[in-house]
């Protein structure tokens, strides 16, 4: 620090320290007031890729198919067959609890969806109200059996051994919030590519906030929805065997895991950092200082976060865990130093050690915040939202960190005073000096080693992939997990796929002139023999306009023999892969309905069948597969995650091929939707995103190293160390096929911008130790027993404290604490070995 910046933060700071603490704890009140506005955000927007073109095809999708927000209620009978009486009235009194919830449009189980061959019905039968498990005379074994072997329902509705069956809860489409997004979305991308005018940009804003307020509303109703869903249910667990899924279902679960984390691990923290200084340092003031400052840091973010109305999500959330630690590290740098001078200089005032301390470490701590903000910063080129936000957080949260470690500290040594200095040596110490004397004595085993972790990690970063199970996420024991295990394994797959497919063209109409002798008048011209009794000339549920009957949608290509013909292909293909669980489509009631005809059907009458449906068998059968005004087919399949080894983009690439190259449709007729597509973009970036970010976290630590050190070869040995790090980390998920995911793609990120402050302290301690007498073996020694004791304490402080966070209900936050533990380990081992014999062997510091 120059001596000018130091005589104004000493006549600011050193000589008003109440002043000044009380500055910031008026700081912390005023963010204290934004606290009850926190909030947290586990939806489906806060999970996916910035711009994803995907993304509003699948909105566009669901204003023409319906909602795709569902509940799903399992239901295995604890006694007795699931279809004697008991077991069916247990599930009809479900079923009607459910119909009783606000924002549930309906409910579909075994009771409600038509049997078309319990007994066998003829096509004429379509047209009347279809029977029903709930019919007094209904055959229940027939039901069973057309239930396990019907295309309608077979590998869907119920299990295999015919005890298990579902409800499935629809939630009524949402228009406003899909109107909402959209329009959001669409200024925001103008915004990034062609710039907004003042009044767009005006709007943008008033949109956002709208959004974001209708939003919160919406999920504090989806979250009482779910818990009102869990009460009514609760009822029931005493005679059959309940599990809950369902987006909604999963969205309010993560919420919880997310506000117990921050419970739970805050408080572990907490507790683990008195613990730990008070073991270090054995002094109170050394551990009321610094835990101050810890808390004072994480409030102010949170209660700005709260006041800008700035949302955790479930990868921001281990902001809170990071900002302590982070913050914890830089106390106790301050702490060992001036400790040091005191034991060093014990004549000398306070205002004097603490300014030579301040002095002495302002330089390698704002570095140290710099190339960890370069570090957090750099995940802002990720195309994920919640990982760019978590960037900002910590990069903003770093810097509040040095900003109250320099005041508070220092601040409160002042009001403290001197006190009696126990600093006499500790183990600590003895451990660093061993990693001193193994470095002087076995230099060539600390490379090979090195070379050959380098080597290993290597290998295993090849092995690296993106592929996992959504349901590995969670623990065995959350009914998440057994949720979608029973779903997954009985009834038919969880995650949802949708194909939609385009009819191709038309081609133009030859002109007819007057003169032509073929020009008669169109056969097909005359009324529709059909018209008068139209069952669909109901009220359409997505229309904006007075209802249309089906003899004013213009003809559909895919019930037709040709395109019929083509769905069939595609149906049979997707049904034969391993991955895919139910397969639903046109082809479905084109089957039952030759097998009810028993004979094949021409396109006239496939166009009576259509015409015969009621419309409760329209709803079921036909409705969800086919959009007679944009002339598309549908086809919905399940995918299976348990039990095969899922390689989504794979699976995706086989299906468009095998539907332009053997059925013969154009690329531009073949559309993904739903949530599997937009899970499996959101995965494919994470390679790009960590090549991208990792090439600019070293980049610009580099370049950071650079104007610190002023040396291209101090530079590049203090990247190695952190290189290596980074690549264990990376390689050891490869080896242990720990999958990239939305939390561990930080994982290299906060490797090297943390494990890089090692570097800087050693190497910074480690010139001034080699002025003295420029005996680069006596200045390691010196270093190691010196600076080495607070890289100890902070690397093992950081270690243990993530360790805690092994014991989260949310999978891939077990794996940042152990990985980020792992990182610190290896960044720790890296700059006490590895760094001090590269700098022994180029001596970059001149003879």
């Amino acid at each position: 620090m120059s001596e000018r910046l130091l005589g104004i933060y000493e006549k600011l700071v050193l000589r008003h320290p109440l002043a000044a603490i009380i500055f910031i704890i008026l700081l912390a009140v005023g963010m204290a007031f934004g606290l009850p506005n926190f909030k947290l955000d586990a939806s489906a927007d806060s999970l996916t890729l910035e711009h994803d073109t995907a993304l509003d095809y699948f909105r566009e999708t669901l204003q023409h198919y319906g909602s795709s927000d569902f509940l799903v209620v399992t239901y295995t009978p604890n006694e007795g067959d699931l279809f004697d009486d008991a077991s069916l009235n247990t599930l009809a009194q479900m079923s009607d609890e459910l119909k009783t919830i606000s924002g549930v449009a309906n409910v579909t189980s075994i009771l409600d969806v038509p049997l078309l061959y319990s007994p066998k019905v003829t096509v004429s039968q379509l047209k009347e109200e279809p029977r029903t498990l709930r019919n007094p005379d209904t055959d229940r074994d027939l039901a069973r059996k057309e239930f396990l072997e019907s295309p309608i329902y077979r590998k869907l509705i119920l299990s295999p051994d015919g005890q298990t069956t579902a409800l499935m809860a629809t939630m009524e489409l949402d228009r406003q919030y899909l109107t909402l997004v959209r329009q959001r979305d669409s200024l925001r991308l103008k915004r990034d590519t062609e710039g907004l005018s003042p009044e767009e940009e005006i709007e943008l804003k008033r949109v956002s906030k709208e959004f974001l307020d209708y939003r919160t509303a919406r999920a504090v109703e989806e979250h009482q929805r779910v818990a009102e869903i869990r009460e009514k249910m609760a009822q029931f667990k005493d005679r059959a065997q309940i599990f809950l899924g369902g987006p909604s279902m999963i969205t309010a679960d993560m919420i919880e895991f997310i506000k117990s984390d921050l419970r739970i691990f805050g408080t572990g923290i907490v507790l683990f950092i008195i613990a730990t200084l008070a073991i270090i340092f054995r002094q109170i003031r050394w551990v009321v200082l610094p835990l101050l400052t810890c808390v004072l840091s994480v409030e102010i973010m949170l209660g700005y976060l709260s006041w800008i109305d700035w949302r955790l999500t479930v990868i921001s959330s281990n902001f809170v865990a990071l900002l302590l630690i982070i913050t914890l590290a830089l106390t106790i740098h301050l702490i060992v130093r001036y400790r040091e001078l005191q034991t060093d200089n014990p004549e000398q005032s306070q205002l004097e050690l603490v300014r030579g301390t301040v002095s002495y470490m302002a330089r390698p701590c704002l570095y140290t915040v710099l190339t960890t903000g370069v570090a957090f910063v750099s995940l802002v080129v990720s195309d994920i939202r919640p990982v760019i936000d978590f960037g900002w957080m910590m990069t903003m949260g770093i810097a509040l960190a040095l900003t109250l470690a320099f005041i508070v500290i220092p601040a409160g040594m002042m009001l403290i005073g001197k006190g009696k200095n126990n600093d006499k040596g500790d183990n600590s110490a003895a451990y660093t000096m061993i990693f001193a004397r193994f470095t002087e004595n076995h230099g060539k085993l600390v490379l090979t080693l090195a070379l050959l972790a380098g080597v290993i990690s290597c290998w295993g970063i090849s092995q690296l992939q993106v592929e996992n199970r959504f349901i590995d996420y969670f623990r065995s024991d959350t009914e998440i997990y057994q949720g979608l295990s029973v779903i997954d394994e009985k009834l038919g797959g969880t995650t949802p796929l949708d194909i939609i497919l385009d009819a191709p063209p038309v081609p133009p109409m030859p002109t007819v002139t007057e003169d032509d002798p073929f020009a008669e008048e169109d056969p097909f011209a005359a009324d529709d023999p059909f018209a008068a009794d139209d069952p669909f000339a109901s009220d359409d549920p997505f229309g904006d306009e007075s209802p249309k009957s089906n003899d004013d949608k213009p003809n559909s290509y895919w019930f037709t023999g040709v395109g019929l013909q083509d769905l069939s292909k595609i149906h049979n293909y997707l049904d034969s892969l391993p991955e895919v669980g139910k397969v639903s489509s046109l082809v479905t009631i084109a089957d039952v309905a030759e097998d009810l005809m028993e004979h094949k059907l021409n396109d006239l009458e496939l166009a009576f069948v259509r015409r015969s449906l009621s419309p409760e068998n329209a709803a079921l059968l036909f409705d969800p597969y086919i959009d007679d005004e944009l002339n598309q087919a549908r086809i919905t399949l399940r995918i299976k995650e348990t039990g095969s080894e899922l390689k989504r983009p794979e699976l995706l690439a086989n299906i468009r091929s095998y539907i332009v190259d053997e059925v013969g449709l154009q690329d531009d007729q073949v559309h993904f939707t739903s949530l599997l597509v937009l899970y499996n973009n959101m995965l494919q970036s994470l390679f790009r995103s960590q090549i991208l970010t990792l090439g600019a976290v070293f980049l610009g630590i580099m370049v950071m190293f650079m104007v610190l050190f002023r040396s291209i070869s101090i530079s590049l040995i203090a990247m190695l160390p952190n290189m290596l790090a980074a690549t264990v980390v990376l390689g050891g998920m490869g080896l242990a096929r720990i999958p990239l995911d939305m939390m561990t793609i930080t994982i290299a990120a906060i490797t090297v911008g943390i494990g890089v402050d090692n570097s800087i302290h050693y190497i910074t301690r480690f010139k001034r130790e080699f002025a003295v007498d420029r005996d680069y073996l006596a200045a390691m020694h010196r270093a190691h027993g010196s600076i080495g004791r607070a890289l100890f304490y902070t690397a093992i402080t950081i270690i243990v404290g993530f360790s805690i966070l092994s014991l989260s209900n949310f999978i891939p936050s077990v794996y940042f604490g152990l990985l980020t533990g792992l990182a610190m380990l290896t960044a720790l081992l890296g700059s006490m070995t590895l760094l001090p014999k590269l700098i022994l062997i180029f001596k970059p510091l001149g003879k």
